[in-house]
């Protein structure tokens, strides 16, 4: 197997196509950056000279039969799934195809609330209907968990004739489920079991960490390569387990995926693939063990908690991904999105988001312990001379939804547009969301409380970018028009 690993078939043919000085009158049409010699100046030659278009040596993303399916048959043995796509539309894309391939419309699909946007756009473009188990929710640090067991035992008694359950596992924080019971029950029940493991590349090669999707007998995974696993920005794996047909999944994902696949994501992909397959446990244990000393010093910063393990529960926290630094800023008086900006702007580092109350540093390989360091001295240096009072701030960020309409039947409803602070009461016919990191606090379809009002204006206050809405200002909403 390793020695097979070792292979990057579509690298390998990228490689063979420089060297025979194919002559192009092909897409695209900056003939290997000829044509725009500022773009190539500043991607470099090697980059444009592989920004090619399908062609018979290279295969063909949407029917791969060559170098294309070589690959994705070697990801596959790694990431132990019976098939594997690459998809270059990003996870979304891969997410959106799980359950577009499993649900039609008015097929009922039992989810946590607190999914990213990409898996509501599914249920809006199949207009499948969610059945939401809200996530549990930690008092110490505000943030939603995982789904309890018994809650979704309950849905699945309630909605025996639901197709499938996503699980969004990890979470953007670290937070696992008990996927192996939640994939148990619903194979008990004749339902598919999706997961969006956007955050879990590393699952699958390092040692120590909470079960991958497909090591829990998961019939799909989403899984973001480009994230924790060293390929570019909006490359991704879609895992597939031996209960689903290959060969429909791929039509489905063809309904929405490019049919002008990039090679240098699809590349990227290969060459990260056989990089984790060889070195991945190497690779994450350096991972695990500098954010488990980054957690250590900032637990000696008042005012700051960067949580691991200690939390699980057993039931809606089961494990925690301890690659993730996930650290509550509350008590030092600043909401998560404060220290974001703060770091950024006045230490020149740059974290992956700050929420209401909490802030994530992405770790990888990539990182070094000098940066570490760094990162380290400057939440001490805004804890010494930022900390506040704490009264005041939000102490959770999840507002349990109130579901009037389907998301499609919403999305797609007669609408208007109403000032936000007039809203209350009304149906939100789009989305609200703080991006990173996507989960919507109003979706298409949810009543719009006071609650959620209030929570929409202190994240604006404290500097939240607040997306998905039509007004980009976000000073009217669009609500559902009763006739």
């Amino acid at each position: 197997m390793i020695e097979d690993q070792r292979r990057a078939p579509i690298y390998e043919a990228l490689n063979e196509y420089k060297r025979n000085r194919i002559v192009s009158f092909d897409v695209p049409g900056h003939k290997q950056g000829r044509g725009n010699k500022r773009l190539t100046d500043f991607l470099g030659q090697a980059c444009l000279d592989v920004d090619v278009n399908s062609m018979k040596p290279l295969d063909n993303l949407c029917h791969p039969t060559g170098v294309i399916k070589e690959a994705e048959e070697l990801a596959a043995e790694a990431f132990g799934a019976a098939h594997a796509f690459f998809m270059v539309n990003g996870t979304s894309s891969a997410v959106q195809a799980m359950i577009m391939s499993v649900c039609k419309r008015g097929d009922k699909i039992i989810m946590p609330r607190n999914v990213h946007r990409s898996a509501i756009n599914a249920l809006i473009i199949t207009g499948a209907i969610p059945v939401y188990v809200n996530p549990g929710m930690s008092k110490e640090i505000g943030i939603s968990l995982g789904m309890k067991i018994a809650d979704l035992e309950a849905a699945i008694k309630k909605h025996p004739d639901a197709k499938a359950i996503l699980v969004n596992n990890p979470t953007y924080y670290g937070i696992c489920s008990n996927l192996k019971r939640i994939v148990a029950l619903g194979h008990q029940s004749g339902m598919k079991v999706l997961v969006d493991e956007a955050h879990g590349t590393h699952l699958y090669f390092g040692e120590d960490l909470p079960v991958n999707a497909m090591a829990a007998g998961a019939d799909m995974a989403a899984v973001s390569t480009h994230k924790t696993g060293g390929s570019l920005t909006q490359s991704s794996l879609l895992l597939l387990g031996k209960a689903m047909n290959a060969d429909y999944v791929r039509q489905v994902i063809n309904l929405t995926q490019t049919t002008s696949g990039s090679y240098l994501l699809m590349s990227s992909v290969d060459i990260a693939r056989s990089e984790l397959a060889i070195h991945g446990k190497e690779i994450f244990k350096k991972v695990v063990e500098m954010a488990d000393y980054a957690r250590q010093e900032i637990n000696k910063i008042q005012g700051l908690y960067a949580f691991s393990r200690e939390l699980c529960n057993g039931d809606d926290l089961y494990d925690f991904d301890i690659t993730k630094l996930s650290i509550h800023t509350r008590q030092m008086g600043l909401a998560g999105i404060e220290v974001y900006d703060i770091l950024r702007d006045d230490f020149d580092i740059q974290i992956e988001f700050g929420d209401i109350g909490n802030i994530l540093a992405i770790i990888s390989v990539g990182d070094r312990p000098f940066e570490i360091e760094r990162l380290i001295a400057a939440l001490a240096e805004i804890s010494r001379t930022a900390s506040k009072d704490p009264s005041g701030l939000y102490d959770h960020e999840y507002i349990d939804p109130e579901v009037v309409y389907s998301p499609q039947a919403a999305f797609y409803a007669n609408k208007k547009a109403v000032a936000i602070e007039e809203t209350e009461g009304m149906v939100c016919a789009e989305f609200v969301m703080c991006y990173p990191p996507g989960i919507p606090i109003l979706a298409p379809g949810e009543k719009i409380t006071k609650d959620i009002l209030e929570y929409i204006d202190f994240a604006k206050e404290k500097g939240c970018v607040l997306t998905g809405t039509e007004d980009m200002d976000l000073n009217y909403l669009n609500i559902v028009e009763v006739e």
